[in-house]
């Protein structure tokens, strides 16, 4: 429970579904001794206040995790490797597969819990095949399945999430009908963890080392100006580079080993493939190999129809038409009919 309205109402759901309920509220930031530096701290005393006057409410137990070390490793710092090698990273996806569904259940097994639930927007339903899925949600601007492509059967098996058949209104109702405190809290917008200061700022203060200066250079070659940082740019970006040239121009592939940016014109962004590594299936590997998908290369895009070619630990993407802006770092996610069969993680554009 994050002291949000949705973990809230999730657990209020399951009380009304007879479930035996403890809320947990992770603790994942920072410890006093840190030497990491945050405006702004992930899971804080007020949205952990938030979370014990909710279960006061509903006159269930609520505990704190100490998830400190899990996240510091697998989300941090994952957070600042990636930028170091010049890919974009996704840190919420890692939050989940490492902290919220891999250090949790298994500290929820330990207590002898059944399940972890959470208040994420997806359905969890049974195939013909008998294999459990991951299917969009009712809320289609809420659906959350894209963070959760990389859960298996097992965590699958001990999972429930309650909000997955209501929209964000239906859901602030039900909150609302428990007399929650929180059924009017805002959704959190930014990365958790960075602050006001924003991205930039959080990773100049605690990773020196991204903030090498380079070149920006144009297709041709030429260097058209410098910058301070590669942790600034992403593919597809245009903010920063309205002063190089008076062509509008765009991020086109960034080069971590040399500090170099290159950009180009927005026609360059386009690419009919990319491979895929670090696979996870959802579903059965075979069904995969070969298969017509539609294919979201980043959280807020609309699938793409594809074909989906499995070559060992990665697989080639061919899209029916070219994409814009496919981003090394982001996750890619193949969906069949509204249900999740698996994704990875994008290593480049061809």
């Amino acid at each position: 429970m994050s002291g949000g309205v949705d973990s809230s109402a999730a657990a209020a759901l399951l009380l009304e579904q007879g479930y035996d309920v403890i809320g947990v509220t992770l603790n994942v930031w920072p410890s006093e001794e840190s030497r990491l530096a945050c405006s702004r701290t992930c899971c804080s005393i007020t949205d952990v206040d938030d979370a014990r006057q909710v279960c006061n409410k509903l006159k269930i137990p609520h505990y704190v995790l100490n998830m400190r070390d899990n996240f510091k490793r697998d989300v941090i710092d994952y957070f600042f490797n990636e930028y170091m090698k010049g890919r974009t990273p996704n840190p919420c996806i890692a939050c989940n597969a490492h902290v919220k569904f891999e250090a949790l259940m298994h500290k929820a097994a330990e207590l002898g819990a059944d399940y972890v639930a959470t208040g994420h927007y997806a359905s969890i339903i049974k195939t013909p095949d008998g294999e459990l899925a991951l299917k969009r949600s009712e809320d289609a601007h809420k659906d959350q399945t894209y963070v959760l492509y990389m859960l298996g059967q097992e965590q699958l098996s001990h999972l429930l999430l309650p909000c997955g058949g209501y929209t964000k209104p239906q859901v602030r109702e039900v909150a609302e009908r428990y007399g929650l405190p929180n059924f009017k809290k805002p959704d959190s917008q930014d990365l958790c963890f960075v602050g006001e200061e924003g991205y930039a700022g959080f990773i100049r203060r605690n990773c020196g080392e991204l903030a090498r200066p380079g070149n920006i250079v144009d297709k041709n070659g030429k260097i058209i100006g410098l910058h301070d940082g590669i942790y600034n740019f992403t593919v597809g970006q245009h903010k920063g580079l309205g002063s190089f040239s008076d062509k509008k121009l765009f991020v086109t592939a960034i080069d971590a080993e040399n500090a170099t940016v290159y950009v180009g014109e927005n026609e360059e962004l386009f690419s009919r493939s990319m491979f895929v590594g670090e696979l996870k299936f959802m579903l059965s590997r075979q069904l995969c190999d070969r298969a017509r998908a539609g294919v979201k290369i980043r959280y807020s895009a609309h699938e793409a129809a594809a074909t989906v070619k499995l070559d060992g630990d990665s697989a080639e993407v061919l899209f029916d038409e070219p994409q814009r802006a496919i981003t090394p770092g982001q996750a890619a996610v193949f969906y069949q009919d509204d249900v999740v069969i698996g994704g990875g993680v994008i290593l480049r554009s061809l």
